[in-house]
């Protein structure tokens, strides 16, 4: 509750603080919702295969506002035709998404029935991510003309970065996971008694997005976005083994995420 409560002022602080600075300017205000599924990039399963980047999968929801610069509440009229006016808007997102994981490859094959291979198989683990931030949205064609017109598409690429709270669990099938895991996990790492954590924590995130936007009605848009959001920790998913010993395992968690959205304007 705790935790709900804080992120929430933050996104309220995100908004406030971001609705003030152009509040003198009249910018008219968009709000959505988002959601779909989301592929989390970890320590589970094996690189570049394709069971790991399908199975290690979610679901991801959200709240978003935008600034809408093209565009004056307060008089219900255009802002002066400048590039930035007309081509960027400010969209601030408050979203949560969670992730089940387990190991896929050959090191978990079901014909091998070695302990390294049974302690693989039966081990598990979950995150759940909140984040809070803000992305630059750049639209290569003019928002007044799509504004203006129903049925049009309006492609997009953002870039931003996110602050984020996760809670990953980390646990085995067989048993106490310390006692059905492998070694690596078991070692030392980056100050930590072992290479895998149940502890929360919070971490810094560059996001960066394609989509576009349809003009359902002269005030909603649907919305289609595929995002790539890369964190600076390698313990977002609860492992992390010791990186100067297990090189496989040196690169720093990230998720795509697909999601679909509806946008109302204010």
């Amino acid at each position: 509750m705790k935790l709900s409560k804080g992120i929430s002022i933050i996104f309220i602080v995100l908004f406030s603080f971001s609705n003030s600075i152009f509040a003198q300017f009249g910018f008219a205000h968009e709000i959505g919702v988002i959601a779909g599924p989301v592929a989390f990039q970890s320590d589970y399963g094996q690189r570049l295969n394709f069971s790991t980047n399908a199975g290690n999968s979610g679901m991801g929801i959200g709240i978003i506002h935008y600034l809408n610069f093209s565009y004056r509440a307060d008089c219900n009229c255009y802002t002066p035709d400048t590039y930035f006016n007309d081509h960027f808007k400010l969209r601030t997102e408050l979203s949560y998404n969670k992730t089940e994981l387990k190991h896929f490859g050959a090191s978990v094959d079901p014909r091998s029935n070695s302990t390294f291979s049974r302690n693989l198989r039966g081990m598990r683990g979950s995150t759940a991510v909140t984040n809070v931030g803000m992305q630059l949205e750049y639209y290569p064609f003019s928002i007044r003309d799509f504004t203006a017109t129903t049925g049009a598409l309006a492609p997009f690429i953002s870039l931003g970065g996110q602050f984020s709270y996760y809670t990953p669990r980390a646990y085995s099938l067989l048993g106490k996971l310390e006692d059905f895991t492998i070694p690596k996990y078991l070692a030392p790492s980056e100050g930590r008694p072992h290479g895998y954590t149940n502890e929360s924590g919070t971490v810094l995130s560059i996001v960066s997005s394609v989509g576009t936007r349809y003009k359902l009605a002269p005030h909603s848009d649907f919305m289609v976005d595929l995002r790539l959001q890369y964190y600076f920790s390698n313990w977002v998913d609860g492992l992390n083994p010791d990186p100067k010993r297990y090189l496989e395992n040196k690169s720093n968690d990230w998720l795509v995420w697909f999601n679909v959205g509806y946008i109302y304007y204010l």
